[in-house]
């Protein structure tokens, strides 16, 4: 069992803190000989796969590195464009890393509003008054798990299906922005958390949830 991720956004629904625990890894890397059996496509600054699965490989995996070397984007490590490199034959037999896209900052402030606009909507679709909006979504592989404090401010957790005590986690998350952000004399509110016992605290609650569950009194 683990706890992937930690967001924090504020009532505007600005992200004001991200928190990357533990990412579980999924890479595929495989040497190829020409011509390619994978169809890849440029998709937001990146090249994907978009036609054929194999060993692992999945589409919509990105190309994370050729010969070994990161790719950027949509170029090599050199600066060549990657469909490019990988669509001449002498550049064959090649090593070929494929994996899921690591998101970017930006991608996770998109993210992060999105969340807050689907949390107001689900809000006001519901048939009672008062409704205290999307509290968990649930996939195959992951939990999404928020809590919405008086003031407007949601904390979400990203976990594992299997994983217990993500309730007493998300208050014992709010426990400690009380502590080390609020109680702060240098933080302003609704802007990023940039304290360096807020993150020490905060990574240790995520550890002891991972090992014993659910928080016990006193902790």
């Amino acid at each position: 069992m683990a706890i992937f991720s930690v967001y924090v956004v504020n009532k505007a629904g600005g992200l004001i803190y991200q928190l990357d625990h533990y990412a579980p890894r999924a890479d595929t890397e495989k040497t190829f000989s020409f011509p390619l059996d994978l169809v890849l496509r440029p998709h937001d600054e990146r090249v994907v796969v978009a036609f054929g699965q194999r060993d692992g490989i999945r589409v919509g995996h990105a190309v994370l590195a050729i010969n070994g070397a990161e790719v950027n984007g949509r170029l090599t490590a050199d600066g060549k464009d990657v469909l490019e490199f990988l669509g001449n034959p002498a550049n064959y037999p090649v090593s070929i890393r494929f994996g899921r896209h690591r998101l970017s900052s930006n991608e996770k402030l998109m993210l992060a509003s999105m969340f807050h606009s689907l949390f107001a909507i689900g809000s006001q679709l519901s048939p009672e008054v008062g409704s205290s909006g999307i509290e968990m979504l649930e996939t195959d592989t992951f939990k999404l798990h928020c809590f919405q404090t008086l003031t407007g401010i949601k904390f979400m957790v990203l976990a594992d299906p299997r994983q217990t005590g993500i309730d007493a986690l998300l208050r014992k998350i709010y426990e400690i922005y009380s502590d080390f952000a609020l109680k702060n004399p240098f933080y302003s509110l609704e802007m990023p958390i940039r304290c360096e016992l807020f993150d020490q605290n905060l990574k240790l609650a995520l550890e002891v949830a991972e090992k014993a569950g659910p928080f016990g009194p006193g902790s």
